[in-house]
């Protein structure tokens, strides 16, 4: 048997779904997706693969108390509050050197917590042949989406050589493409989204931080053999904030691919389980309209008793109140306590720029 430990990372602010997501209710506590958070549907669909004692949850403080009310069956010192951001290097390096100490020969896999998974059944499919393949060697592995469309804001996987059950060698890794090599990349058949979920042995990927990061590893490895201890969360934020904040693509990927086919040990699993990262309000819409819950034209409607007329393809959420719409096309209306956001569809990646105003104007109480 594999000793399979799936590390949840919840850091995220969710800046997108403003107003709803905030910073101590972010994207991945929100349910938005049916009546389940995010966090919680994530960690149903990993219980097939492992025990609720075997998952780690990495965070920060003003999630913390939320998560650990949602995922009440998970151990509280499996929840680590991160006290600073530093993207996905620093805590994917973190539980590594965690899990090297405490499970050396354990594999395991990053996901992230707010991402929406269609059909679980292929999901746990395809995590098992990627958690084989990871005990294996010092293989590392990346799931693959499909591509159904020239998607500007996702990463991009080039695989080469096919090997057994659709094992695929990674090339290289593209971080979010213009419009004409995104349909380049669709066209050509061999490049896939990256999904963001990773597997790998512990050990591996302990070794790969100490080659590509070679001064934040010396500090993850003293954060590592603290915990458990009284230092524990001095030695913590004392070094974490010394990280480099970087993602680890950028970090580990990219230069191990670098190396070149079967050196690299780096390979994708392409999949088609009903993926979506749920980017933005209109990504959440489309998600919506594809499950069927969308009203006459194409209206996403989660309020009370809407009226429409002549009004197309927008999204309305409004809970508890009665929305009228006349006459307008593809808005995003998102209505909270205290903010209203009124935007398109098109413009919706741009939300987190209010936020980033509203921090501008030190208007702490609306983020």
């Amino acid at each position: 048997m594999i000793d399979f430990r799936p590390i949840i990372l919840a850091g995220g602010s969710g800046t997108r779904f403003w107003p709803r997501s905030r910073r101590s209710a972010a994207k991945q506590v929100l349910a938005l997706d049916g009546e389940r958070s995010m966090i919680q549907q994530t960690m149903d669909r990993l219980i097939p693969l492992a025990g609720q004692e075997k998952m780690w949850v990495i965070t920060n403080d003003l999630l913390a108390g939320t998560i650990t009310r949602q995922l009440d069956v998970l151990p509280r010192e499996r929840v680590i509050c991160e006290p600073a951001a530093r993207n996905t290097a620093p805590a994917a390096g973190l539980a590594a050197f965690l899990l090297e100490r405490l499970a050396p020969e354990s594999v395991l896999g990053i996901f992230p917590a707010d991402h929406v998974v269609g059909q679980e059944a292929a999901f746990v499919k395809t995590l098992r042949t990627a958690i084989a393949l990871a005990a294996e060697d010092e293989n590392m592995v990346v799931l693959g989406i499909h591509p159904t469309r020239a998607e500007t804001g996702y990463g991009y996987i080039e695989t080469g050589e096919s090997l057994r059950d659709g094992i695929q060698q990674v090339r290289r890794f593209t971080e979010k493409p213009n419009r004409e090599r995104a349909e380049e990349f669709v066209a050509a058949g061999n490049y896939f989204w990256n999904s963001g979920i990773f597997v790998w042995q512990a050990k591996t990927l302990a070794n790969a931080v100490r080659e590509h990061l070679p001064e934040m590893a010396p500090l993850l490895e003293e954060i590592a053999a603290a915990y458990g201890t009284p230092q524990f969360a001095e030695v913590f934020a004392r070094l974490y904030p010394q990280c480099e904040n970087i993602s680890v693509d950028y970090a580990i990927l990219e230069p191990r691919s670098a190396k070149g086919g079967q050196r690299s040990k780096l390979y994708c699993i392409p999949a088609d389980f009903g993926w979506n990262d749920l980017g933005s309000w209109s990504a959440l819409y489309e998600h919506k309209l594809e499950q069927g819950l969308g009203e006459e034209n194409e209206n996403v409607l989660d309020t009370s008793n809407p009226v429409f007329m002549e009004a197309h393809g927008n999204y309305v959420y409004s809970p508890g109140k009665m929305v009228a719409l006349v006459g307008v096309e593809n808005l995003v209306v998102v209505e909270t306590g205290d903010a209203l956001l009124v935007t398109t569809r098109e413009h919706a990646q741009d939300v987190g720029k209010v936020v980033k105003e509203l921090a501008r104007q030190g208007r702490e109480e609306l983020i």
